[in-house]
């Protein structure tokens, strides 16, 4: 196992769309275990492939408290089969645009559908956090970000502080 390096906005890699992944073998597991280490130490609750720079859809996501036992799950080939009408707004951040929290709006209930690391298909109506992390994390796959769920004048500014980071890293 090993940290990855986790890309951060304005990288272009974040708005690739992720390839499916088409078997679970020793390159995938290793990924995925790379992966909830690199989530853990952020820390954060939920890491994307492409945001280690991998454009394959896989998802890490553990929603335990810290004073809880882990709860380690994996999500190969996420997709999202039913939505509520019902919204609920809850305050997002992601470990690719770091220090930056906004509230998104979201479905408050999401029924998803994935491939877990035996290869056997599961379904899962998911509500509260894991309904909000779980689209989040698609999103990553899709090349969507949780402020382009915001407004565009936020946006700009969150996009332009993260160039301007970059371009000072840069010429360092």
């Amino acid at each position: 196992m090993a940290i990855r390096d986790i890309i951060i906005l304005p990288d272009k890699r974040l708005r690739l769309v992720s390839e499916p992944v088409t078997a679970i073998d020793d390159a995938i597991r290793t990924l995925v275990a790379d992966m909830f280490e690199t989530m853990y130490d952020a820390p954060g609750i939920g890491l994307a492939a492409i945001q280690v720079a991998v454009p394959k859809r896989v998802v890490t996501m553990d929603l335990s408290r810290k004073d809880e036992e882990k709860q380690p799950r994996v999500f190969i080939n996420p997709e999202i089969v039913w939505t509520s009408e019902e919204a609920n707004l809850y305050e997002e951040g992601c470990l690719s645009i770091p220090e930056v929290h906004e509230d998104v709006e979201r479905p408050e209930r999401v029924r998803v559908r994935w491939t877990d690391l035996d290869g056997q298909t599961r379904e899962e109506t998911a509500d509260g956090l894991f309904a909000t992390c779980i689209q989040h994390e698609i999103d990553h796959l899709n090349g969507v970000l949780f402020i382009d769920h915001i407004s565009r004048l936020k946006r700009h500014f969150i996009t332009k502080k993260f160039t301007k980071m970059a371009a000072r890293r840069a010429a360092e």
